[in-house]
């Protein structure tokens, strides 16, 4: 299983982003969570299978929020994130 953290900045606070993440995420089978931040970034913390997880990554990256817009994207592989049994936004 893979693990990932990911911090997305841009127009992703205030438009839907995080919600329209846990769809994606629950249709991937993705599990983790996606929580806004004090600078207006959202760190998304993600763990699935190979495939699925590369989807995730790059649906992320293009905002799955229609009115959202990534301007800059940081992903760090972390093995010590809690494995979860579903995607929240918290």
């Amino acid at each position: 299983m893979r693990k990932v953290r990911m911090n997305v900045n841009g127009r992703v606070q205030g438009v839907g982003f995080r919600i329209t993440t846990k769809m994606l995420a629950d249709e991937l089978g993705i599990y983790g969570s996606a929580k806004n931040e004090h600078d207006g970034s959202v760190t998304i913390e993600a763990m699935g299978e190979d495939t699925p997880m590369e989807s995730f990554i790059q649906k992320v990256k293009s905002s799955p929020s229609p009115v959202g817009r990534v301007t800059k994207f940081d992903i760090e592989e972390d093995a010590s994130i809690t494995e979860r049994k579903n995607f929240t936004t918290d």
